[in-house]
Formats: structure tokens, sequence, C-alpha cells
């Protein structure tokens, strides 16, 4: 699937690339950090926070018109997403407590395919974005107090890099607005959400059922550069 998103890219690009002069086409790169959580129908919601994460690639920008007021962007991004749990004390099995610690870490190649307007520097962007989990990682600590009194326990994750109960692709949505420089230089925040659950339908134990109808969001912080064309 990683192959078959790199590719789908690829030919959008040059498929916008046949209506475009050639010397118009730019290469370029972005980094900067995801400030990500989840949506939907989550439950406990209070235990579940923002995380911060890393997201950087590459991307291609074909302009449509002549003046590059409207191009197309294809990107492909390493993404790190999640949440981190707070200690929030809340109703565990049986009737007793627990609280949850951690974070717990999507790594992500995220194939966003943008249609750009740039409005003398200002821009505006939106488009659909299919992603691929590449991995993840638990950290998360339960601390379990029986329902009757007694001594808590706690337990670290199991299988912290198990990802069969996972939906490892993804469609979603990509927009924002941004400044760019006529040398290429960008500043850009977005905002990116998933249409679909990341949890396998099938799949009730995950954080105990909390995450089974929880979809990705995240707000991000970017820097872009393009390559000046020749």
């Amino acid at each position: 699937m990683k192959k078959t998103a790199i590719l789908g890219a690829a030919l959008l690009a040059s498929a916008a690339f046949s209506s475009a002069q050639a010397q118009d086409v730019r290469f370029g790169l972005r980094a900067g950090a995801n400030y990500s959580n989840l949506a939907g129908n989550v439950q406990n919601e209070s235990t579940y926070n923002n995380k911060a994460g890393f997201l950087g690639g590459i991307m291609i920008n074909v302009p449509l018109v002549d003046d590059n007021f409207l191009s197309v962007q294809p990107e492909i991004l390493y993404s790190q997403k999640g949440f981190e749990n707070k200690p929030v004390e809340y109703s565990g099995l049986l009737g007793g407590k627990q609280v949850r610690e951690g974070r717990v870490s999507y790594n992500y190649l995220d194939v966003p395919v943008l249609f750009k307007v740039n409005a003398g520097g200002f821009i505006a962007e939106a488009g659909p974005q299919y992603s691929y989990l590449l991995s993840a990682n638990n950290e998360t600590r339960t601390t379990t107090t029986p329902p009757l009194g007694g001594a808590p326990s706690t337990t670290e994750a199991q299988n912290k890099r198990d990802v069969s109960g996972l939906n490892r692709n993804e469609l979603g949505y990509v927009a924002g607005v941004g400044y760019q420089a006529e040398n290429g230089l960008s500043l850009n925040l977005r905002y990116t959400g998933a249409l679909s659950d990341f949890v396998k339908s099938d799949n009730s134990t995950y954080f105990n059922g909390d995450l089974k109808n929880a979809r990705h969001s995240a707000f991000q912080l970017s820097l872009g550069y393009l390559i000046p064309s020749k």
C-alpha cells in the first residue's frame, strides 16, 4: 500500500504536469510539527490529550494557470500522530478505578494532494489525503484500584508495537492557509482530519473499547521550500 500511495501521488503530479510548462514545475521540502488528538465518539474523553509530533517530507508544485494563481501540490510526508494520557481517574471494569499515564505514537505516511491558491503570496489550500500506518508505539501505564479497596496495581501496555487491531489505510482531508515568499519559502498552518476510524470495527478491547469510534485529527504548523525552477 505504501508503494501504491507513492505511485498515486506521482500519477496525479504527472497529470497536472501535462497541462503546464515543464519549467514551471517546482520540487520542494517540508518540515514542521503536528499537534494531534482524537476526534469522533471517544469514551472517557477527558483522559486523552493533545500530543506533539514531527512531520516532514517532499512535495511537487505544478501550476494549472500561467500566473501561478492556481496549482496542484502532491506531498509525501512522514507524520507522527497520537495522544497523551494524563493521570485522570475514571471508572474501570467491575466498578474499580483506573488511572492511565503515558503516550501513544502512530507513525504515518501521509500523501495529501492539495489544490493551492496563491493570491500575491497569501496561500489557501485544500484537498484529499491518503494515509498509511507505518508503526505504533504504546507507552501507556495503567494503575487499577480494586472496587472494594486494597492495594493498587500498575501494568504497562503489552505488545506495544502491535498494529494488527488497527486500520492501516486511512482516507482524510487537509485544509489550510499560509504565506509564500517569492523565493519559495512558506509558512503553513493546516488542519487534517480522518474520515474513518483507525481501530478495526471488530476490536473492542483496544483501550477497553474507548477508541472503537475514534479518528485522527491534527493541526499542523510547517515550513516549506519550493526550489526555484530553471
